[in-house]
């Protein structure tokens, strides 16, 4: 049986988890989306899923660069992914209040 090396077993699982997140906040964009069509309330409901759709393009982005970090020899000193972690949380609150202001709007 072929196992794949020791070494891309990390950058698999990083990229798994961060490629869960982007399909979850794509996920959310949609619901989104298809509650916004059925109560259409101008061109600005559709806000929060367009920023929703960003924020997940920008996770998987990030879960690309962090595969190829941890696939390279040797792995680096540094591999947190501290930036990229506040740039998410922040983006997710971003998300939380533009929808909560869309939809009191």
């Amino acid at each position: 049986m072929n196992h794949p090396p020791a070494n891309t077993l990390p950058a698999e699982r990083t990229a798994l988890a961060w490629t869960r997140t982007s399909f979850a906040f794509l996920g959310n964009g949609a619901l989104l989306m298809i509650k916004n069509l059925h109560h259409h309330n101008g061109p600005t409901a559709f806000i929060p899923a367009l920023l929703a759709a960003a924020v997940a393009l920008g996770t998987y982005a990030i879960a690309l660069r962090r595969q190829r970090t941890l696939q390279q020899q040797p792995i680096p000193a540094r591999i947190t992914p501290r930036r990229q972690v506040h740039a998410i949380g922040a983006a997710v609150l971003v998300l939380i209040v533009v929808t909560t202001i869309a939809q009191l709007i």
